[in-house]
C-alpha cells in the first residue's frame, strides 16, 4: 500500500494523494484500506516515517568514504538532489508525526549530519546551532528551487556558493572559538 501511495505522490504530487486514489491503484475498495491505516492521516503518518528513513539512508550513503569539507559538500548535494527530485516525499519528510517512530526514522539523517560536522570540533550548543543552520540553508534553497522561485537559469553555482559560505563560516567560527579559548 505504501508503495502505491508513494507512486501517486511521485507522479501526481502530494495533493493528489487520497485513500480513493490508493484504492484505485491497488484495485480494491477504499474501506479495505482502513484495516491497514487509520484513514488518510494514518497513511500520511506511515509515509512520513518511511520517507524520513529513506532520506536518512540517502544522506548517510552520500558521505561514505569522505570527510571534512568534502563530506559537507556531498551531504549538501545529496540533500538538494533528493529534495528537488522528490518534492512530495520531501514534503512528507517534514510532516509532524506523534510518537517516537518518526523521530527514530530521522536519526539516520541527524547522526550523519552530526558526524559530518564533528570534524570541525563543534560540540553541545555550537554543534546543534551548526546543524540547524545547515539544514535551514539546504531546506530553503531546495524548497525555493523546487518551487521554481530562484529565477531563471541553472542554480548549481549558487548552490555551491551557499555551501562554500557555510563551510567558511563553520571554519571561521571554529577558529574564533579556539582563539577565545586561548585568551
Amino acid at each position: 500500500m505504501l508503495d502505491a501511495a508513494l507512486a501517486i505522490v511521485d507522479r501526481d504530487g502530494l495533493d493528489a494523494l487520497s485513500l480513493k486514489a490508493v484504492a484505485d491503484a491497488l484495485e480494491v475498495q477504499s474501506p479495505s484500506l482502513y484495516s491497514h491505516v487509520d484513514g488518510l492521516g494514518g497513511l500520511l503518518d506511515a509515509l512520513a516515517i518511511a520517507v524520513t528513513a529513506e532520506f536518512g539512508e540517502t544522506l548517510r550513503d552520500s558521505v561514505v568514504g569522505v570527510s571534512g569539507d568534502d563530506a559537507v559538500i556531498a551531504f549538501a548535494r545529496a540533500y538538494r538532489r533528493w529534495a528537488t527530485a522528490r518534492p512530495g516525499r520531501y514534503e512528507l519528510s517534514l510532516r509532524k508525526v506523534e510518537g517516537d517512530e518518526k523521530r527514530a526514522a530521522g536519526l539516520g539523517a541527524i547522526e550523519t549530519m552530526d558526524r559530518v560536522l564533528a570534524v570541525y570540533g563543534l560540540s553541545g550548543a555550537d554543534a546543534t546551532a551548526a546543524g540547524r543552520s545547515l539544514r535551514a540553508a539546504l531546506h530553503g534553497f531546495s524548497t525555493l528551487e523546487a518551487a521554481d522561485s530562484l529565477g531563471r537559469g541553472r542554480h548549481d553555482a549558487s548552490f555551491d556558493y551557499l555551501v562554500a559560505l557555510f563551510v567558511e563560516g563553520i571554519r571561521a567560527g571554529t577558529e574564533l572559538a579556539e582563539v577565545e579559548a586561548v585568551s
